[in-house]
């Protein structure tokens, strides 16, 4: 009984001192964001500043148009979200339940993708944008990252997880795949849609390299290349650069904090482990 007792308090403050050492830069972020210049540039920061300013997210935010670039990135990460889960679910099903000829192959061929790095695709990409008159809008951004591999594959693994005989029973009934789909599927792949729909709208709000080839104009630019410009303007004010990054990290932490429930159950269900 000792024993397991002190395996627990063992694991216990193992796990504390992992999520320590995880969540610290998040909080020396917010540290650096809330101090004044004074201070950080004094060499007497501390683990709290003594007095909690704004200066530095006033000076960013008149500086630069960081709520237009926020907008940017809102309104790109959530409609790639949107197309990819829609994509991934009825590809997902469709690869899961529909057996056509050479379907195994197609989607083996899917899979292959993942292992091309993104820097090998850019400059096929960009013809391609270019050729289609895309080149400087949302849609150069939005439309080449608009389908993800590992979200097909996801959507399969967790497709396949549903009994078999719900979706059987649906069609002796009478049930068509549309109908299957929207009646069966759909309602049990809630935590599915909310663990693709948080990875793509994390790493489309966080990519950088594409959208700095493929926006062109200021307004129309996301966080992480006004990110950039901030580094190149205010490359001494740590204050206003960590400012900035809170900005651009803190949305994607509470989105996460309030997902995470679907997002673990997602993967639990879909056998990756």
């Amino acid at each position: 009984m000792r024993a397991s007792r002190a395996g627990y308090v063992g694991r216990l403050l193992l796990a504390l001192v992992l999520a320590a050492v995880i969540l610290f830069p998040l909080y020396w972020m917010v540290v650096v964001a809330f101090s004044t210049r004074a201070e950080l540039l004094g060499g007497d920061v501390r683990l709290w500043p003594r007095s909690l300013t704004t200066e530095n997210f006033e000076r960013v935010f008149s500086a630069f148009p960081v709520a237009t670039w926020f907008g940017n990135s809102l309104a790109i990460s959530l409609v790639v979200a949107v197309i990819t889960v829609s994509i991934s679910l009825l590809s997902g099903y469709a690869f899961a339940h529909l057996r056509f000829r050479g379907s195994t192959l197609l989607f083996l061929v899917a899979l292959s993708t993942l292992m091309l790095p993104v820097q090998v695709i850019m400059v096929p990409l960009f013809r391609l944008v270019t050729g289609a008159q895309l080149y400087g809008t949302y849609w150069a951004v939005i439309l080449p990252t608009a389908a993800s591999a590992f979200g097909v594959f996801l959507s399969r693994q967790f497709i396949l997880a549903i009994p078999r005989e719900l979706i059987d029973a649906a069609r002796i009934d009478g049930a068509g795949h549309v109908r299957v789909f929207t009646r069966i599927v759909l309602p049990l792949s809630r935590p599915l849609i909310a663990v693709l729909f948080f990875m793509t709208l994390l790493q489309t709000w966080n990519d950088f390299a594409w959208p700095l080839i493929a926006l062109k104009q200021n307004e129309l630019f996301t966080l992480p290349i006004g990110l950039l410009y901030l580094q190149g303007q205010f490359g001494s004010d740590y204050g206003g650069t960590m400012a900035f990054a809170l900005v651009n990290v803190g949305p994607m932490v509470l989105l996460f904090l309030v997902f995470q429930r679907y997002f673990v159950q997602g993967f639990a269900r879909s056998g990756i482990r």
